[in-house]
């Protein structure tokens, strides 16, 4: 069986808005406990942040998004983690995964226009020391993400019951 903790990351995966009441009846547990085990996982920095998931693209947002494979030359006694800390200071850059294969690191960013991406990525990504390549990906169209489905598939897929 799974630990309390274990249910209620599953649960808050799948929706971060669920009131403490309703997790509690989903574990079949007490409220008090749902609430020491959350505070538990933001205090050990397992639950970082609640984050709603958003179709940028039915908003009047202007915004380009870019996957940046990035190789580098990894520091004496540090490895990958000094450059990629350098990596995500910058505001553009969303997130950064040490990556095995054929690049070391994927970097997602995010720019008003795709002159400020070109910008960001020709005069302050690849101008750092351990920097040796990048290969810029530019996001055109969003299907899926996090398991949430963008585009389609808007109608009700229940099952129709006849009498």
């Amino acid at each position: 069986m799974q630990s309390l903790k274990a249910q209620i990351l599953e649960i808050l995966s799948e929706d971060c808005r669920i009131p403490m009441e309703r997790i509690a009846v989903m574990c079949g547990c007490d409220l008090s406990q749902v609430a020491q085990a959350i505070e538990e996982l933001e205090q050990d920095r397992v639950i970082l942040q609640y984050s709603p998931i958003i179709n940028w693209d039915r908003t009047d947002k202007e915004r380009v998004e870019a996957m940046i494979e990035v190789k580098v030359t990894p520091q004496r006694d540090v490895g990958f983690d000094a450059i990629a800390g350098r990596i995500y200071r910058f505001d553009e850059v969303k997130s950064v995964f040490l990556m095995s294969g054929s690049y070391d690191l994927l970097v997602l960013v995010e720019a008003r226009t795709l002159k400020e991406l070109a910008f960001f990525v020709s005069e302050k990504l690849s101008t750092l020391d351990s920097v040796t390549g990048t290969s810029t990906c530019f996001v055109l169209k969003r299907y899926k993400q996090d398991g949430v489905v963008f585009v389609g598939e808007t109608a009700d897929k229940r099952m129709a019951v006849s009498p």
